[in-house]
């Protein structure tokens, strides 16, 4: 191995272990804002055709159940699956969402990310590199799957951002 190859690995080691890092702490981060809402709070819509808290939870809770784990487990399990897309907005209307326990989506969620990364921080380089084809997307390695988690956690980041802010406004 040359000192490039080695400095390549271990950059991509180090990256893959920010990556693992920050998708472990997502439930905290969604803890942290959007947990402390009342169970009216968390239900109100900044606008009729974007989520409460409630449903960003609820969202997040299926997406990382039937989305990621059921990706996870098919890269793993197949040789270039087919993944299945996830349409959250009929997701929300089905499972009607607005309905649910807040208290509960939220733990839901944090032990279906958990479960996830008990299997994450076992995969191998060579693991990583496993492929499938994502339904509206196409090819897609288990490492940019990872990626694409990340994405969409930032994504619910500054949704949940926005939405706390417009909820401070609605209390005063």
């Amino acid at each position: 191995m040359t000192a490039n190859e080695f400095e390549c690995n271990v950059m991509a080691e180090a990256e893959l272990q920010n990556l693992i890092a920050f998708l472990a702490e997502t439930p905290t981060v969604v803890r942290q804002l959007i947990g402390e809402l009342s169970a009216d709070e968390a239900r109100q819509r900044p606008a009729a055709n974007e989520f409460s808290a409630l449903e960003q939870a609820c969202h997040l809770r299926d997406i990382e159940r039937d989305g990621y784990a059921v990706r996870l487990h098919r890269l793993l399990g197949a040789d270039e699956p087919v993944l299945p897309d996830i349409d959250g907005a009929h997701l929300a209307r089905e499972r009607d969402y607005q309905s649910q326990d807040f208290a509960a989506a939220l733990e839901a969620f944090a032990q279906a990310r958990s479960e996830n990364m008990t299997l994450i921080k076992t995969l191998s380089p060579d693991q990583l590199q496993l492929g499938g084809t994502l339904e509206s997307v196409g090819r897609v390695t288990l490492a940019q799957l990872l990626e694409m988690m990340r994405a969409h956690d930032e994504e619910h980041y500054a949704e949940l951002r926005t939405l706390g802010a417009w909820l401070s406004t609605q209390r005063n």
